[in-house]
């Protein structure tokens, strides 16, 4: 059968955090704060430190005028402008006890549209049962959406497929579906400005990435989303999902299927 993804979260949802505002973020956020514009209760927050720079602009959600200032406050300035609503940013990291990290920890729903090791770990440790993570990665031509709440440990205490209602309210985290994506690679980085820049990654990449993520959270909220990984292959034009089910989610954690349905 075809399971959705819970929202119970939406009956208490107090905010949407995203985290990361680069090259798939920067477009993200403006597809958030549209899809956010017939919801003036739900909460937007963009967190991003850097800067833009020039390399940033025409790869990037950004124009002449935001150079130099922080990614994160110059969207949500100019997204509150355009929709007529507050948007609040952070500049912060996300370290423990910091504003960042707090402001992350009250959103009920995580977005991460991240390119390192270290800020997804920092994502998974903010991540519980009643929050749902939605992340993001792509490299040249290619990229994926995952989306999950809990660790193995948490899904082996319950069940989190319910057969009668057609809902799950637990998944693996993305880092547990994908632990490469905890590994730090072996030399630094680009970051998508750079890596168009050299011919690693495609120009329009991060964009198809973007409406995939608003998409995911869209479903979401409505409790259509009937998906927990998807792939998305330029090269071949090809985009594939996966869907939750108890056979899966058995495979990759090792728990039976008995345990994780609602009997």
């Amino acid at each position: 059968m075809d399971y959705r993804l819970s929202n119970k979260f939406r009956s208490y949802l107090n905010g949407i955090a995203l985290i990361g505002v680069g090259g798939t973020g920067s477009f993200a956020a403006e597809g958030m704060a549209r899809l956010l514009a017939g919801h003036p209760d739900i909460r937007l927050i963009l967190i991003d430190g850097d800067r833009v720079e020039e390399r940033n602009l025409g790869r990037q959600s950004f124009y002449p005028e935001d150079l130099g200032r922080f990614k994160s406050q110059a969207l949500a300035e100019r997204l509150a402008r355009k929709h007529r609503r507050p948007i609040a940013y952070s500049i912060s990291p996300l370290l423990p006890g910091g504003v960042g990290h707090r402001a992350v920890d009250e959103c009920s729903l995580l977005v991460g549209c991240v390119d390192n090791a270290a800020a997804r770990s920092t994502i998974a440790s903010l991540v519980s049962p009643s929050k749902w993570w939605v992340d993001a990665g792509n490299g040249e031509e290619f990229g994926q959406v995952l989306v999950g709440n809990c660790t193995v440990e948490t899904l082996r205490r319950g069940w989190s497929f319910d057969p009668e209602e057609g809902v799950v309210a637990a998944l693996p985290l993305p880092t547990q579906v994908r632990p490469e994506l905890l590994v730090p690679p072996a030399r630094p980085q680009r970051d998508c400005a750079e890596a168009v820049a050299v011919g690693e990654q495609g120009p329009t990449i991060n964009q198809f990435m973007a409406a995939m993520v608003v998409e995911a959270v869209r479903r979401l909220l409505e409790e259509r989303l009937t998906w927990w990984q998807l792939f998305l292959q330029l090269e071949s034009t090809g985009l594939y999902t996966m869907s939750p089910t108890p056979e899966a989610v058995s495979r990759l954690t090792g728990i039976p299927v008995k345990k994780l349905e609602r009997r």
